[in-house]
């Protein structure tokens, strides 16, 4: 069953996780088909090379990006979108501080285990 307190998700009630040196994450929402995640930078925080089997959009919020999939390297900025299809190895250099903004289907369940 779904409630109210799960159809409106206020930024302030929720917590950041720190996940490693100059980036924090933060779960907005989630469904077991669909997740979505704030991710927040300092400059020159690195999203480390990995990969998993969901697919992933992510939107730049603010700030610039170095992004890397599967080899291609790109600069974004805000505004800027990048898709991720699944098991394709990806991370990010932030070039400046700023937020991605990651949906991933299906949600991913390692960042709430």
């Amino acid at each position: 069953m779904i409630t109210l307190d799960k159809l409106f998700i206020e930024d302030t009630q929720l917590p950041w996780e720190d996940v490693g040196p100059g980036v924090r994450r933060k779960i907005m929402a989630h469904d077991p088909n669909l997740m979505l995640v704030k991710v927040a930078f300092e400059a020159g925080g690195v999203g480390a090379v990995h990969h998993h089997y969901h697919t992933q959009m992510s939107y730049v919020e603010s700030g610039r990006f170095e992004i890397t999939i599967d080899g291609a390297t790109r600069v974004l900025k805000a505004g800027d979108v990048y898709h991720i299809p699944p098991n394709l190895p990806h991370g990010a250099v932030a070039l400046e501080a700023g937020v991605l903004v990651d949906v991933f289907t299906p949600r991913r369940e390692d960042f709430i285990q």
